[in-house]
C-alpha cells in the first residue's frame, strides 16, 4: 500500500504538480509575466519541501537508513540527507535566478523545469528498485538538458547542452544496459534481490553480473564527475547559465552519489569483488585531474568546474575503503552536503559576476574586494572551504576522509596513500584559490564599488553562516551524517 504521508510522495506532490502548473499559469496569463511572481512561486515549493524532510527526520518518522526495501521508494534516512543537500542546492539555483531571469522570456517553463529536475534528484535518493531509479534518473536528467541550452540565442550555451545531451544520453543508455543484465540473471529489479541475487550466482554467470556492475559504475560516474567520464564537464559548466552550472555541480552530482552508493557499492560487496583498489586508482585518478587542469583555467566557471571533479575524488575515498573502515561512508556523506554549499555559493557568485560584470573571465576579478566587498568574502569563504582551510566546514570532512583512509591502513595497505594523495591535492588546490583571492584583494586600481545583486547576497550570507558554523561547531553535521549512513551488509545472507 503507498503511503501518501511518506516524504517521497509528499515531494511528488508538491514538486511536481507546481512544476506543472507553472507554465499552466502563464499560458492562462497570456503575457510575459513577472520573473519575481515565478521565481517566488517555486521558491515557496521548495521550501516546503525541504522543510517538511527536515520535520519527517526530526520527528523520527523514518526508517533508518536501509539500502534494500520491497517497495520502489523507501523514506530512511540516507534518502533525506541527500534530498535536503540537493534541495538546498535547488533553492540556491532559485534564488539566484531572481537577478539572473529579470528581464529574460519563458520564465514559467524555466522555473517549472528546475522544479521537475530537482524532483529527480530526490527520488533517485529514495529508490530502491531499478526501474525508478532509471525513472528519476531521467526526469532529473532531461529538464536539465533544456536548461543547460535555455540561452537559445548563445551559441556557447547550445554547444554546451548538445555536449551534455550526447554524453547523458549515452550514459543513460549505458545503465538501462546494466538494469537490463541485472534483471536477466536476478528476474527482479528491486536493488535488494538484484544484489542478493549477484551473491549466489553460478560462477559462469559472474562474468554478466561483473559487466552489469562496471555498467553502472560508466553511468553514473558520468553524473559523479569521475575521470574518465568527465569529458562533458567542463565546457558544460562554462557555457551553461551560471544557475544552472550550479544545479549541475552541486546537485545532481549529489545524484550521482546517491545512485551509486545504492547500487554499484553494495553490489560490487555482494560479488565479493576486490572492487575498493579500483575505486582507490580512480579516486586518485580524479582528484588529481581536476586540481591540475583547473590550474590552467583563465574562466572562473571552468576553473570550479574542474575542481569540482577534484572533489568528486575527494568523496570517492570514503567509497573506496567504506567496507574496512566505519567513518569511510560517513565521511563522504559529510563532505557531500559540505560540497553541496561551497560549490553551490561558489557558482551562484558566479551569477553575481555575470549580472554586473558581464563575464567571469578571471581578469574581471582584479579588485573585487572593493567593487563588491559582500561578494568577495563570501567567494573567498566558499573557496578557502573548498580547499580545506580551518575552521571552515570543508576542514572537517576532509580530516574524516584523509583519516578513514589511515584508519583503514591495518586491512588494506595501500589505503593510507589515498590521504597523502588527498592532502598534496588540497595543497595543489589553494594556488589557483589563492589566486583569485590575490587578484580579488591585492590587484586591481583603486575601484568603486557598485550594487550587488540582493539575490545572490542572500545565498552568500547563507552560506557563511553555513561553512563557518559547521566549521566552529561540525559536531551536529557529523551525527547525521553517522546516521543517515547506512551499512554495507546484506539484506538476507544468501
Amino acid at each position: 500500500m503507498i503511503d501518501f504521508t511518506s516524504t517521497p510522495m509528499v515531494i511528488v506532490a508538491i514538486l511536481g504538480t507546481v512544476g506543472i502548473v507553472l507554465p499552466l499559469i502563464s499560458i492562462a496569463k497570456k503575457e510575459k509575466g513577472s520573473n519575481s511572481f515565478y521565481a517566488t512561486i517555486a521558491l515557496a515549493a521548495l521550501i516546503v519541501s525541504i522543510g517538511y524532510v527536515i520535520y519527517q527526520i526530526v520527528s523520527d518518522h523514518v526508517l533508518p537508513s536501509a539500502l534494500f526495501s520491497e517497495d520502489v521508494l523507501v523514506d530512511d534516512t540516507f534518502g533525506g540527507f541527500f534530498a535536503i543537500a540537493m534541495l538546498i542546492v535547488a533553492i540556491f539555483t532559485t534564488v539566484g535566478s531572481y537577478n539572473y531571469m529579470r528581464n529574460k522570456n519563458h520564465l514559467a517553463v524555466y522555473y517549472s523545469l528546475i522544479l521537475l529536475a530537482s524532483l529527480g534528484m530526490v527520488l533517485i535518493a529514495y529508490a530502491t528498485d531499478l526501474v525508478m531509479l532509471i525513472v528519476a534518473w531521467e526526469l532529473m536528467s532531461i529538464p536539465t538538458y533544456i536548461l543547460v541550452g535555455f540561452m537559445k540565442k548563445d551559441p556557447s550555451s547550445n554547444e554546451a547542452a548538445l555536449k551534455y545531451f550526447l554524453f547523458g544520453a549515452l550514459a543513460s543508455a549505458i545503465i538501462i544496459y546494466g538494469i537490463s543484465i541485472a534483471y536477466g540473471l536476478t528476474g527482479s529489479t528491486n536493488i535488494g534481490e538484484v544484489i542478493n541475487g549477484f551473491a549466489t550466482l553460478d560462477s559462469t554467470m559472474v562474468p554478466l553480473a561483473l559487466l552489469s556492475v562496471g555498467m553502472f559504475i560508466a553511468g553514473f560516474g558520468f553524473k559523479m564527475g569521475l575521470v574518465p567520464f568527465h569529458m562533458w564537464l567542463p565546457d558544460t559548466y562554462e557555457g551553461a547559465p551560471p544557475t544552472i552550472a550550479a544545479l549541475l555541480a552541486a546537485g545532481t552530482k549529489k545524484a550521482g552519489f546517491a545512485a551509486a552508493i545504492r547500487v554499484i557499492v553494495v553490489g560490487a560487496v555482494a560479488l565479493n569483488l576486490d572492487w575498493t583498489f579500483a575505486l582507490g586508482v580512480i579516486a586518485v585518478m580524479t582528484m588529481t585531474v581536476g586540481n591540475v587542469a583547473a590550474i590552467m583555467q583563465k574562466n572562473l566557471a571552468r576553473m570550479l568546474a574542474y575542481s569540482s571533479i577534484g572533489h568528486a575524488g575527494y568523496i570517492l575515498i570514503g567509497l573506496s575503503i567504506a567496507p574496512f573502515s566505519e567513518i569511510g561512508l560517513q565521511a563522504s556523506l559529510f563532505h557531500i552536503m559540505n560540497h553541496a554549499v561551497m560549490k553551490g555559493s561558489a557558482f551562484i557568485i558566479v551569477v553575481a559576476l555575470v549580472t554586473t560584470l558581464a563575464s567571469s573571465h578571471i581578469d574581471k576579478l582584479k579588485g573585487l574586494g572593493r567593487k563588491m566587498p559582500i561578494t568577495a568574502l563570501g567567494l573567498t569563504i566558499s573557496l578557502l572551504a573548498l580547499a580545506g582551510i580551518p575552521p571552515l566546514n570543508g576542514f572537517w570532512s576532509k580530516l574524516m576522509l584523509f583519516g578513514s583512509a589511515i584508519d583503514a591502513g591495518p586491512i588494506v595497505p595501500w589505503a593510507p596513500w589515498l590521504a597523502i594523495a588527498g592532502v598534496l591535492n588540497s595543497a595543489l588546490s589553494l594556488a589557483y584559490y589563492g589566486w583569485i583571492i590575490r587578484k580579488m584583494y591585492f590587484e586591481g586600481e583603486t575601484e568603486k564599488r557598485i550594487a550587488e545583486p540582493k539575490s545572490v547576497l542572500v545565498v552568500v550570507i547563507f552560506s557563511i553562516i553555513f561553512i563557518v558554523g559547521i566549521g566552529i561547531y561540525p559536531d551536529p553535521m557529523i551525527q547525521f551524517a553517522e546516521i543517515a549512513a547506512p551499512t554495507l551488509t546484506l539484506s538476507a545472507s544468501p
